[in-house]
């Protein structure tokens, strides 16, 4: 029902059939934004992102969306124009191989030579997006197969794919084997990731958690999937996870990894990781190749994360052991409660008239009840969201978690809202991202979507100057913005409603009037350089080695 793109010669065609089609088509500012509002729209709504843009430039500039979504499990379709055949390898006006350029960072990619295969290959091309571990897939389109004609076929373009069959129901047996590990583990944990979500599984999981008190740790994309406020709820482990959460992992004697890839921000140093766990690892997750990719599995589930799960329910129902096992497992989460009041995150709100992040983050939570969906660009401010805002429900938390990509929070903020309008939505960034798409203010304005955008403003890349505060001496080398423009009037240039905040007595006024406005707002606010993010642990270390200052 929604497409966005940005028109171009080749691609015109197609857009003269979007004229007066019942569809909406957001016309974005650049195709990078097309494929990150593609993204947000996606990941809210549960469909795939639809994105068509012209070729050469117009495509490429879409690549750095296609290995985020491919990174981060985002079902897209983007449709990009291609010189006629008859000019394909001549070097014509804006060629580009776009089909070689992504072959490593979509899901599938198809170059259409016959208007014939084109029901069938857009059908194909959904169906790979959506099913099985979500991606990205790209649709080529030379010109002369947009102009041309047939007669329209649909038995023809039934999906049936040889060799892509995804596996959805996991083995019994298998679910059997974690489910006899659970009842003689101690100290078990749940990681879930962002899988539970795309499965729309998140209901099952906290069932399942609940009726048995297992402790659940949420990587990044996977926070809201368990309510923040649950006592079982960790939050995030990892690099800048709790200090609870990460000595839950390295102390746990059972892991059920579920619909999680164990990347490296999560792991750290792999051969330290969860070392009491070894030999009782769970792995339940769709994609066959993500399992004992990064870490040796003992029980490998493979299936949709939701069967899964429903079958661990219905074992569960039968055992007589999981009545008890509440209170069998009391010591353990005793420990982890022990481990949450030894070392609490400990950020303070204000220092002297400055603002401290943990400030901004409170009063969000205060005005939303928490109820908000939030998108971020990448750095500091976006693990200070993981740790301070509590999401209570999936679908909530954008962000770029596998590519780690600046520029993305805005236009992921614009594509949220208007696949659900009924939401407050923020984008909370940073001086140096927000200005990656800052340009999607203007598609803000023409399609009225009302995101609310947080700037937390320390004039610096604050990431890249926390690591060379800790690790390169304090050699402060390009980190530092000499030149930034006054974003509040800059957001007034493209009609949005502009603020600052400078002073903690300013804050909650700011972000009061922020909130209620009907439409697009962005507050900036200063925070100061050297507030950093902690709990870290260094690149390489294991997750129990952290620093907390």
């Amino acid at each position: 029902d929604t497409v966005f793109g940005y028109p171009g010669g080749v691609i015109l065609p197609t857009y003269d059939e979007l004229y007066g089609a019942p569809l909406r088509h957001v016309l974005v500012r650049h195709e990078q934004g097309a494929m990150h509002m593609a993204e947000g729209y996606a990941r809210v709504s549960g469909k795939p992102g639809v994105v068509v843009v012209t070729s050469g430039p117009g495509a490429t500039n879409t690549v750095t969306g296609l290995a985020d979504a491919y990174m981060d499990s985002t079902p897209l379709v983007l449709i990009t124009g291609q010189v006629p055949t008859n000019m394909i390898g001549n070097d014509a006006f804006q060629e580009a191989d776009i089909v070689g350029i992504t072959r490593p960072c979509t899901k599938h990619n198809f170059l259409v030579k016959d208007v014939r295969d084109l029901g069938r290959v857009v059908r194909e091309a959904f169906y790979i997006a959506s099913s099985g571990r979500p991606g990205p897939v790209l649709i080529d389109l030379p010109k002369d197969v947009q102009q041309d004609s047939c007669d329209y076929a649909p038995k023809r373009c039934r999906v049936d794919i040889r060799g892509y069959k995804p596996t959805v129901k996991g083995n019994r047996r298998q679910v059997s084997r974690a489910l006899d590990m659970l009842e003689t583990a101690k100290r078990p944990l749940f990681y879930v990731g962002g899988g539970v979500q795309w499965g729309g599984a998140a209901g099952r999981l906290q069932d399942l958690a609940r009726s048995i008190g297992v402790p659940v740790t949420t990587a990044l994309m996977g926070l809201g999937t368990f309510p923040a406020s649950d006592p079982l709820c960790l939050g995030m482990p990892g690099m800048h996870g709790g200090y609870w959460a990460n000595m839950a992992m390295q102390d746990c004697d059972m892991l059920v990894a579920v619909a999680a890839r164990f990347d490296d921000r999560v792991t750290g140093d792999t051969q330290k990781f969860a070392p009491r766990a070894r030999g009782r690892v769970v792995h339940i997750d769709i994609d066959p190749a993500s399992i004992s990719k990064n870490i040796p599995v003992d029980v490998p589930i493979v299936g949709d994360v939701g069967n899964v799960l429903s079958h661990m329910l219905e074992g569960v129902a039968e055992r007589g052991f999981f009545k008890r096992s509440r209170k069998e497992w009391e010591p353990w989460t005793k420990a982890i409660d022990a481990w949450r009041k030894e070392r609490p995150l400990g950020y303070q709100t204000s220092r002297g008239e400055q603002i401290l992040p943990k400030a901004v983050f409170d009063v969000l939570q205060e005005l939303t009840g928490g109820d908000a969906i939030v998108a971020t660009d990448v750095g500091q401010h976006q693990m200070w969201t993981a740790q301070l805002f509590g999401f209570e429900r999936p679908r909530s938390f954008l962000t770029s978690g596998g590519l780690g990509t600046m520029g993305y929070g805005l236009p992921a903020a614009v594509g949220a809202a208007i696949a659900d309008p009924s939401r407050t939505v923020l984008c909370v960034s940073g001086d140096g991202s927000i200005q990656m798409n800052v340009q999607e203010l203007s598609t803000a304005v023409q399609y009225r979507v009302p995101v609310k955008i947080v700037v937390l403003n320390n004039r610096h890349l604050g990431m890249v100057r926390q690591w060379q505060d800790k690790f390169y001496e304090r050699r402060f080398s390009q980190s530092y913005f000499d030149a930034l423009p006054d974003f509040a009037k800059l957001a007034e240039a493209f009609g949005v409603l502009g603020l600052r905040a400078d002073k903690i007595d300013e804050l909650g006024p700011a972000l009061e009037r922020l909130l209620a406005h009907d439409g697009p707002a962005l507050v900036d606010i200063s925070i100061p350089p050297e507030e950093g993010v902690f709990p870290m642990v260094p690149a390489g270390m294991a997750v129990h080695e952290m620093l907390f200052a």
